[in-house]
């Protein structure tokens, strides 16, 4: 870390960040009442704004959504004709999945080898830590330079658009010169960077029918059509033989210019066990970010424990689709449902309801306020430049938010490096990547705001 006063002065904040990740990491704030209560989210949210409202946030207030969650809004003014800055937080977080996985208890914030893990951990409550830790150094330093928005959803994991549509009902809300999302990720840690391009997302549930019931497979199997089967044949479908995505109609073969990422240190990140080739073609960079990518999420079937000998009238599946910055989400869910039902062997009856959906973003890395967080990034992490990448993932406010403020600036940063593991078991976030990333963002409102005043004097 830099010899600096604000620099010091975020590392004397880090046991307050461990003690409030660990309040909010115990929120199981799943935005699914179907596996965790209500209550959760809301105790979460209730947790944000009080929050805010300790560090001094007026019209903070708790935003009804229209997928029935809550955002948490807050307004911190600054110095008269400052600029107005919008930082972006998530607190609903992932299922834990397997629990039984987990090395500690998913909501139970643990450290371990260097590391905090938890359930949001690092995506994206320790954005939110991040933001707050980086204003209450600002406050020991001359205070916050600019005028700050914090806005943190409640089911930006869902990909519910609740908080897309509250901004586009509410556009003067959000408005901000610029906006910094704080829910992405360094490329590796130690290596600052900013994220410049998201791939979109579309969500489908697949229902096949074949059958008005099961039947006995030794009485009927071999001609009754197994609706089970004919789905595996259906999401085979969307695979080449190299495993790359195949969608009818949809555009598969553009390439990354940038930052790279080597093949051995994707086996690494993505533990891939030896002998298992990775799938696609071209370099990972352009299958990870500048690709469409396919991923059956789950299959509704019975499970082996309990099977009975029979052929299934009925299954269904839960389909992904990582849609690259160029193509358009709508289209690409079009195309995507057409496959899905021309797919169907044996005449089989197909059903695709769509479940989510956001649109990719590509940022302008040339703004001015890149310039301001490359400063910044350089400060925090003694000398090492800023890098910049894609991300496979998906964050759909960001389109949302580029297309009601044209003006704005948007930036994407965050604590999900590869190592945090997020959306997997045992997701962590490293302390030492928190404490820089907050200082860098402390850095960068203070540069901001100063870039701000030259440019309009």
């Amino acid at each position: 870390m830099p010899d600096s006063p604000l620099a010091h002065t975020v590392a004397s904040l880090q046991p307050r960040a461990r003690t409030e990740l660990a309040e909010l990491v115990a929120f199981k704030s799943v935005a699914d009442p179907a596996q965790f209560p209500r209550s959760e989210c809301e105790a979460a949210a209730e947790w944000v704004a009080g929050a805010l409202r300790s560090e001094g946030f007026t019209d903070v207030a708790l935003l009804d959504t229209p997928d029935g969650t809550r955002s948490v809004y807050g307004f911190l003014p600054g110095p008269a004709g400052a600029p107005t800055v919008l930082l972006y937080a998530h607190y609903d977080v992932q299922p834990p999945l397997d629990e039984a996985a987990w090395i500690s208890p998913p909501f139970e914030l643990t450290e371990r080898d260097g590391r905090w893990y938890g359930r949001g951990a690092a995506d994206c409550k320790g954005g939110l830590i991040m933001h707050l830790t980086a204003l209450r150094a600002l406050k020991e330093h001359g205070g916050v330079p600019v005028n700050v928005k914090v806005i943190v959803e409640g089911s930006e994991e869902q990909g519910t658009g609740g908080l897309e549509q509250y901004a586009e009902a509410h556009p003067e809300l959000l408005t901000a010169d610029t906006i910094v999302i704080g829910d992405t990720g360094n490329f590796r840690v130690g290596l600052p960077t900013v994220t410049a391009t998201l791939r979109g997302m579309t969500l489908v549930r697949v229902q096949v029918d074949t059958l008005e019931g099961n039947l006995h497979s030794g009485q009927f199997g071999g001609a009754a059509p197994d609706a089970l089967a004919a789905l595996i044949r259906i999401l085979d479908s969307l695979r080449a033989e190299d495993g790359s995505t195949v969608v009818d109609g949809l555009e598969a073969d553009a390439s990354w210019e940038g930052l790279q990422y080597a093949e051995e240190e994707f086996r690494k990140d993505a533990k891939v066990l030896d002998g298992v080739e990775l799938t696609g073609s071209g370099t990972v960079a352009d299958r990870v970010w500048a690709r469409p990518a396919v991923t059956v999420l789950g299959i509704d079937c019975p499970p082996v424990v309990g099977a009975t000998p029979s052929v299934q009238a009925g299954a269904r599946a839960l389909v992904s689709l990582r849609i690259p910055p160029g193509t358009d989400a709508v289209k690409a869910s079009e195309l995507l449902t057409a496959h899905l039902e021309n797919a169907a062997p044996w005449g089989a009856r197909v059903t695709v309801e769509q479940i989510g959906q956001g649109q990719p973003f590509r940022a302008d890395t040339d703004s001015p306020a890149y310039a301001s967080m490359a400063e910044a990034m350089r400060e925090a992490y003694d000398g090492t430049e800023m890098q910049t990448s894609g991300m496979g993932g998906s964050i759909p406010l960001c389109n949302t938010l580029a297309a009601l403020y044209p003006q704005a600036e948007i930036l994407l940063i965050g604590l999900s490096e590869p190592e945090a593991q997020i959306h997997a078991v045992n997701e962590s976030v490293s302390p030492e990547e928190l404490e820089r990333l907050s200082l860098a963002e402390a850095l960068f409102l203070q540069r901001y705001a100063r870039q701000y005043e030259a440019a309009g004097s």
